[in-house]
């Protein structure tokens, strides 16, 4: 199924979505917003740990990625590599280096079409080399004092850029226990506590637009998914300053990335139904050839089960804004949906032709600018000609088809859904693709080469029980 917990997880400030602009990997999505497709999600494994794991299977350990940056000169073309990872059983620290050749190389070039000397000298060669803004450098460690807690501090800097981008992050499983004037007395599901914060955040809108928050604080308690479907979702929130725009065209930043401190909370309730699958049995994975008995199992345990169904997801949240000076509601309270068919055909075992998989996501991101955008409809004329992106449904598409082995192309669209005759009407918002290579002995591991034509970007992730 493609992801419902987007459908929460976009109204709170811990969404990740994958991009290469900043050696973290990963830029925060913005809560109200419309939902993020799957393909834009970052991997939950730290980039740096993605980086040690990845460059066995490239040259030199070196990874490439594209990315644009604000000097034409230095051009979207890096390449990052691991320089440091001691560790111990419980802590680890790495360094990671990035390097852009598109402006050494022209420069060099320069230098030998220079007039005034045939052959540059090393002084010369050496000043391009050292070039800062050439370089990027990130440093994050991780201490893990117990196995359910862990802690995650890092820092980078960008050579072209002046300041530096820091993260702290404070992450805790735990179960919750209530007893209440003796009639409760009971252990609540384990929950996901994390306390995250970072000077300054980088959050990405659904334009594809960056933008950078000078202060970013948020303290988050989730619920895992009952048996019953229900989940519910605790946070606070506190921004300081005002937002900057990293390659915006608008200078009007995005009314939840405003100075403030929020509290929020959600619930929700999901449910899958099958029409019919096919289980996999454990004769499915042993193959008997002429030199004896072979274990072949799926190249994705995840895709190992031809199917059809259909899943669903509604829920509701509640704001609240303290010492709000900005132009926005103090309170507020919305509903939010998705409904998402399947069909999958194969198991993604044989070496071709064995996996074709399409997912249909249908998203309602906010039920009240839906209801408002109708209600203004029968009216003539509007005052307010600024409409909110998330009064329109979105059709979120997903087709994944294995090329040979375990290798598959995927590709992800979003549709947004404008029927308004003024409008373009219906048509692609966003699109990615991607292409993967499943690792059999990680049983849902695999490496995902996507690149994103709105926003210009490309890099190579590891992903692992991502789907």
């Amino acid at each position: 199924m493609a992801r419902l917990r987007t459908a929460m997880d976009s109204a709170f400030w811990d969404l990740d979505l994958a991009t290469p602009r900043v050696l973290d990997g990963n830029a925060k999505a913005i809560p109200g917003e419309p939902f993020p497709m799957d393909g834009a999600r970052a991997s939950r494994a730290l980039r740096i740990q993605q980086v040690s794991l990845l460059g066995n299977g490239f040259p030199l350990g070196i990874i490439p990625s594209l990315s644009p940056t604000s000097s034409k000169d230095l051009g979207s073309f890096s390449l990052q590599s691991l320089l440091l990872k001691p560790s111990t059983s419980n802590w680890w620290l790495g360094l990671i280096g990035q390097f852009r050749p598109k402006k050494l190389i022209s420069s060099i070039k320069a230098e030998f079409k220079s007039d005034e000397a045939e052959f540059p000298s090393f002084k010369d060669v050496a000043k391009h080399i050292l070039d800062k803004s050439l370089y990027s450098f990130g440093l994050t460690t991780q201490l893990s004092p117990t196995p359910s807690t862990s802690i995650k501090w890092s820092t980078e800097g960008h050579g072209e850029k002046k300041g530096r981008r820091h993260k702290m992050m404070l992450f805790h499983k735990a179960s919750i226990h209530i007893e209440f004037l003796y009639y409760i007395n009971t252990n609540l599901p384990y929950h996901d506590i994390t306390f995250e914060a970072a000077w300054p955040q980088l959050f990405v809108d659904h334009k594809g637009q960056y933008w950078d928050v000078p202060e970013s604080i948020s303290l988050d308690l989730l619920s895992l998914v009952s048996e019953s479907g229900l989940r519910y979702r605790l946070g606070l929130h506190k921004s300081s300053d005002h937002p900057l725009a990293v390659n915006a065209t608008s200078h009007d930043p995005p009314a939840a990335l405003l100075p403030g401190l929020c509290a929020k909370a959600a619930f929700s309730y999901e449910k899958s139904m099958d029409f019919w699958r096919q289980r996999e049995k454990r004769e499915d994975i042993i193959e008997r050839t002429d030199r004896g008995l072979f274990w072949r199992p799926s190249y994705d345990v995840r895709l190992n089960e031809p199917h059809s169904a259909i899943s669903g997801i509604i829920g509701g949240t509640c704001a609240a804004w303290f010492g709000d000076r900005q132009k926005r509601s103090p309170l507020s309270a919305d509903l939010f949906g998705s409904v998402c068919y399947t069909f999958q055909h194969g198991c993604f075992r044989k070496f071709y032709g064995d996996l074709t998989r399409v997912d249909a996501r249908l998203d309602i991101c906010s039920a009240s600018a839906i209801a408002k955008r109708v209600l203004n409809s029968f009216k003539s004329s509007s005052s307010d000609n600024t409409e909110d992106p998330a009064s329109h449904p979105r059709l979120n598409l997903i087709f994944q088809q294995q090329v040979a082995g375990p290798i598959a192309v995927r590709l992800d669209s979003r549709i947004l859904l404008d029927s308004s005759s003024d409008k373009r009407g219906p048509h692609v918002e966003d699109f990615i693709c991607s292409l993967t290579y499943s690792f059999r002995l990680l049983e849902s591991g695999k490496a995902v080469f996507w690149y994103s034509p709105k926003r210009k970007e490309g890099m190579v992730e590891l992903r692992l029980f991502e789907f």
